[in-house]
């Protein structure tokens, strides 16, 4: 039935057509004619009337007709061999969910078995109606609340196909009833002889849009006897849509392949170097402490590329001692030649309790004149696995050594050594005027296979003692994601390999890319064992700062085996807790023991560490005294609070020298102290410490400001950023 208020949209078919020969007019009045008695029989049944609103106008319809031809860029002879009977016939008329029924009930679809008109000679062009979608077919029920897709809706559908996929625009509906209406309605109308990718495509965008739009699924297709569509094909989409239009699904998974595969997400496997927090201890019971010094800073930068991704880093990831010695400070410089670094220290009230004091202990090293280091051979040893396949991993790994070359003189030379399933070396020793064939190699580089570290390792170390000559320095410098699955990847078996060629004269230093599978543990052991560095690089300016500015430090030690030893006079401190260097502890037996390995103090760099300690009777003190314990000390007006030793190896050296400092308690404080006390609140703060009382974030950033002092590269201010960041986070 036609009436005249149907004359526009017969005018916009018109105009959507206009360039395509004219159909059949026996065919085209025969096709409108059979939908529209589809639809009103349907909303005139008595046991479930259907609103008059939501029959979809025939203006309506027809604009989706032309921009259904749009989409496909139909060719002219596609469409002069095309009735628009075909076209039509395409629609099926969704009903609310319970009134699709068998043999042709009431509410069923109702399908006209007489053979439609079609244009004389074009054959090719009959639409072929399957089994299935005659009337008495059996149409089973969508499992889905009785909610259909509102009228009208036309935001997904309208999206063009170049922007997003047909499946995507499942996944956007507003619940699975959507996806399972296009499934429902989209399937028994294929035809057994039509292919062409652009009515493939025709086909699930028609059958979408009109689930999106009106609530009613269109699975129309242009007969093509040269593109038949499978039905395995329509196999496969039924299970992605069903999948993907998931609400908790929608939001997790990412866009399916071209494969119609999904890959689940990487388990996060990241490990870390630490250990349980340094205790408060009674100087009476336990006077001395005893630590290794430390130059490494890969944990402020997991931290910090934690929080710019908008979550707090883990607790275990917070090493206090990094995050204070990440900083430049103006520590005093050594004078003369009598030793190779300066002890400079400080006394302040802390700023989280009041009945405690905090000392400060910096340590500057020398920098020698540039002109006077000896020529450098280099080894990058470069993770080629397919674990570095991220931005942020290897293409930023080869940016970042890209930087390094710049600091590189013309007599240096350097090779690389890459591994995956096995390593190999990609560029023999080469000398670093070379720059072109090196960014070459480099450039070569894919990530690709399974992690075979310790090969990779042992062909560094080979490719660097033949590099070697008199008055060289040799070293390694690995770049990895800690990923060690192939070969001697235990890190005991690590640990004694690398400690045995550091013998050699050849160090390692570390630099860490990426997250979600990072041996944070696997990097801090080599560097340790190693004699050199570990840093993370998350993004170029890390690099720069790590590889450009700091390069030489991590290159040329000044000294090996730094120990530092404080004994604490129990008149002055009662009581003393040391922040940070947890995993750097030393037994009191092994300050003088120059067997033990210990950290090292490249040129230039500088190492602070910070003690909080408690005065006799005051009452911050957090232990009772031993009923049958020691008499306390009885001198009222100590000179000392406590004394400093430090013991250091020459490099190349096997015997220590001894420095001595006393600690009077007096030492003034200065911007610089301050901001170390800020930077140890805030490391406390991540790790949930229990020794701030109610000292807070405000409180943290507030110090940091007060003793910001001179920031030439900005990474107080940054830092200070942080901290607002994380109580944010936090709340």
């Amino acid at each position: 039935m036609t009436d005249d208020s149907d004359a526009p949209g017969l005018a916009k078919l018109g105009t959507a057509l206009r360039n395509a020969p004219a159909p059949d007019p026996e065919a085209r009045d025969a096709a409108l004619r059979l939908a529209m008695e589809n639809f009103d029989r349907l909303q005139g049944s008595t046991e479930r009337p259907r609103p008059s609103q939501d029959r979809p106008s025939r203006a309506g319809f027809l604009m989706g007709v032309k921009t259904m031809l749009s989409k496909m860029n139909l060719r002219p002879s596609l469409v002069a061999t095309t009735s628009v009977a075909a076209l039509c016939l395409g629609v099926v008329i969704l009903l609310p969910p319970g009134t699709l029924t068998q043999g042709g009930q009431p509410g069923g679809v109702i399908v006209d078995r007489d053979p439609l008109p079609t244009t004389a000679g074009t054959d090719a062009a009959k639409k072929t109606i399957k089994p299935e979608t005659a009337v008495g077919a059996t149409l089973e029920p969508s499992p889905v609340p009785e909610v259909l897709v509102e009228p009208g809706r036309s935001d997904v559908a309208a999206e063009s196909r170049e922007e997003i996929a047909p499946l995507e625009r499942a996944a956007a509906g507003d619940d699975a009833m959507t996806a399972d209406v296009a499934i429902q309605n989209a399937a028994p109308l294929v035809t057994e002889s039509a292919t062409a990718p652009e009515t493939d495509a025709l086909s699930q965008d028609v059958a979408l849009g009109g689930s999106l739009d009106y609530g009613v699924a269109v699975a129309d297709e242009v007969a093509d006897a040269e593109a038949p569509m499978t039905e395995g094909y329509m196999a496969e989409a039924k299970s992605d849509l069903r999948t993907r239009a998931q609400p908790e699904a929608a939001a997790s998974i990412s866009p399916v392949p071209v494969d119609g595969t999904i890959t689940p997400p990487e388990p996060n496997t990241e490990a870390f170097a630490n250990a349980d927090l340094n205790p408060v201890k009674v100087t009476a019971e336990e006077p001395v402490s005893t630590f290794s010094i430390d130059t490494d800073t890969a944990s402020y930068s997991i931290i910090r590329q934690s929080l710019s991704m908008g979550a707090l880093p883990p607790p275990e990831a917070v090493r206090i001692e990094e995050m204070v010695n990440y900083f430049p400070y103006a520590y005093p410089a050594p004078d003369g030649d009598t030793a190779p670094f300066a002890a400079a220290i400080s006394v302040m009230p802390t700023p989280w309790n009041n009945g405690t004091r905090l000392v400060r202990i910096g340590l500057q090293g020398a920098l020698p004149a540039i002109a006077d280091r000896p020529p450098l051979n280099l080894v990058f040893l470069i993770d080629t696995s397919g674990s570095m396949d991220e931005p942020n991993k290897l293409p930023l790994l080869k940016q970042s050594i890209a930087l390094a070359l710049s600091e590189l003189r013309p007599e240096d030379q350097v090779a690389m050594v890459a591994y995956a399933g096995s390593a190999g070396e990609v560029l023999p020793p080469t000398a670093a005027k070379e720059r072109d064939t090196i960014l070459r190699a480099l450039d070569n580089l894919a990530a690709g296979g399974s992690t075979a570290g310790a090969e990779g390792i042992e062909l560094a170390y080979q490719v660097a003692a033949k590099m070697a000559g008199d008055g060289e320095v040799s070293r390694v410098l690995l770049a990895t994601d800690g990923d060690f699955n192939v070969g001697l990847s235990d890190p005991e078996g690590l640990e004694a390999y690398v400690a045995k060629q550091r013998e050699t004269g050849v160090y390692l230093s570390v630099l860490g890319f990426g997250r979600g599978n990072l041996d944070d543990a696997v990097m801090q052991s080599l560097a340790q064992n190693g004699n050199g560095t570990a840093a993370y690089i998350d993004t170029l300016s890390e690099a720069r700062k790590v590889l450009v500015d700091q390069l030489t430090g991590m290159l040329f030690p000044i000294a090996d085996d730094v120990k530092i030893q404080v004994e604490w006079n129990p008149a002055a401190v009662a009581e003393y807790r040391l922040i940070g260097y947890e995993t750097r502890a030393l037994a009191r037996e092994d300050f003088n023991n120059d067997r033990v390995d210990a950290g090292e103090i490249g040129a230039g760099h500088q190492v602070t560490a910070i003690y909080e300690v408690t005065a006799p009777g005051s009452n911050a003190l957090r232990n009772d005294p031993l009923r049958y314990g020691a008499a306390a000390a009885t001198d009222a007006t100590p000179t000392e609070i406590g004394f400093l030793r430090l013991r250091y190896k020459a490099p190349g050296s096997d015997t220590s020298t001894l420095i001595e400092t006393p600690i009077i308690g007096t030492e003034p404080a200065t911007d610089e102290a301050r901001f170390a006390a800020a930077i140890a609140g805030f490391g406390q703060l991540l790790q949930g410490s229990t020794y701030l009382g109610d000292w807070g974030w405000e409180d943290a950033i507030a110090l940091a400001i007060a003793g910001r002092g001179e920031d030439a590269f900005g990474y107080r201010a940054e830092a200070i950023n942080l901290m607002r960041l994380a109580e944010s986070l936090g709340r």
